[in-house]
């Protein structure tokens, strides 16, 4: 969480927590936003005018239409990593042909489309009484997070539901086409990216500790947002090393491709993709101190003579889309700090491969590479990035997702504001 104002590019104040519990539980994202506000200065809270929010690309639930939270298991959302196998042959046959450029993103194992077949054919089965006449709705991450500000849960944000086949308004071409048909209403109408979408409510003004007079602004995916704080010219290429690996471009048109998302932000598009892999899989061996003193112990200009595929689990969604691709994270090396080089190498060829694909769809080629997430922390990741992309990388780790919201937010309330 960060917040900004008018004619200021640094955040005024910013704070950052985990999640209070497990991701996949809508709770955990509301409780971890409450307890984000409960910090901020009494001075501050009173002067907060709009508040916008980002959520992981393609993290779906279903919920009644009050926002409430199904019984059991059909209560947690499907996280944004998972890739729906068995649903991907029909998501991908009902997205491919579709009316616009999200088809793609949509006709994929590990797109929206695909857990939303999923989720409705647990619901089904689970609960054979439950009827798309009970209203329920399906909702990503920030939407369902924008419904407990606004007090409805009528609006998605088009950034947000690009995976789900839908482009600003027009309607995704699948929508009437299968066993969702009748569960049409579950749909959001969708508002654009940094969009007033109405008051903040009361409950939630008092559950935050926000002034009822706050704005509510339609945000993004988290890592459109990081690309919005790093305000990236021509030829900038971004790469977030958060938990997952996200690479963006800016772009005067979309591309269509599998794995790849083509989101429009005003005039301009932001095209680009995520994998699986990331810091994340760093977790599984070695904590904060540990990369840390670790990392002192490399020298990026000897490589560590292994090649690794550092995936969390089986499956990729980019540079390539496949739902079977294994990780290779073996052989182990004596040495920790060897095998910290080798698994962060792997991430740096992860990173390359998607950089070449978005050359190959048509993207300008990269000027320099602007690192943001605590992965931008790490210099000696930043030398074997740049020695295989051949390009400058800079490491912007304080340009964060939050600093995008809260500019994005300003930039609501003064149109004509820079941030």
């Amino acid at each position: 969480m960060a917040a900004a104002r008018q004619g200021v590019a640094e955040p005024i104040w910013q704070a950052a927590s985990p999640y209070p519990g497990p991701f996949e539980d809508p709770r955990s994202w509301w409780q971890g936003l409450i307890n984000l506000c409960q910090p901020i200065p009494a001075e501050l809270r009173k002067r907060v005018g709009a508040i916008a929010i980002d959520g992981t690309s393609g993290t779906l639930l279903l919920c009644r239409p009050d926002g409430s939270l199904l019984p059991g298991e059909l209560g947690l959302a499907l996280p944004y990593h998972l890739a729906c196998s068995e649903q991907a042959a029909t998501a991908q046959a009902l997205a491919n042909g579709g009316p616009n450029p999200a088809s793609a993103a949509a006709a994929s194992a590990s797109g929206s489309l695909a857990r939303a077949l999923r989720l409705v054919q647990q619901a089904t089965s689970m609960h054979p009484a439950l009827h798309p006449a009970h209203g329920l709705l399906l909702r990503h991450q920030a939407d369902w997070l924008m419904g407990q500000l606004l007090g409805h849960w009528r609006c998605g944000e088009a950034t947000n539901n690009l995976r789900l086949g839908w482009l600003q308004g027009e309607s995704p071409g699948w929508a009437g086409a299968i066993g969702l048909q009748r569960w049409s209403p579950a749909l959001p109408q969708i508002i654009a990216c940094g969009s007033v979408a109405g008051p903040l409510a009361g409950a939630a003004a008092a559950s935050l500790g926000l002034p009822a007079s706050a704005a509510v602004v339609a945000g993004c995916t988290d890592s459109s947002a990081a690309v919005l704080a790093a305000d990236a010219g021509p030829g900038d290429g971004i790469t977030v090393l958060g938990t997952t690996l996200v690479l963006k471009q800016w772009s005067e048109r979309p591309i269509a491709a599998a794995g790849v998302s083509s989101q429009q932000l005003g005039d301009r598009w932001l095209v680009g993709g995520a994998s699986n892999a990331g810091g994340g899989v760093l977790r599984r061996w070695f904590d904060d101190q540990q990369l840390e003193q670790l990392s002192r112990q490399i020298d990026p200009a000897r490589p560590s003579g292994l090649a690794l595929r550092p995936l969390p689990g089986v499956g990729e969604r980019f540079p390539v889309d496949d739902p079977t691709l294994e990780p290779v994270l073996e052989p182990r090396p004596v040495s920790d700090a060897l095998y910290l080089q080798a698994l962060l190498e792997g991430l740096a060829a992860i990173e390359a491969a998607g950089w070449q694909r978005l050359q190959h769809l048509g993207m300008p080629p990269l000027r320099r590479v602007i690192s943001l997430g605590g992965g931008a922390r790490n210099p000696q990741w930043r030398a074997l990035r740049q020695r295989l992309l051949s390009v400058p990388v800079l490491n912007r780790p304080q340009l964060s997702a939050a600093l995008g919201m809260a500019r994005l937010a300003a930039g609501a309330l003064h149109p004509s504001a820079d941030d």
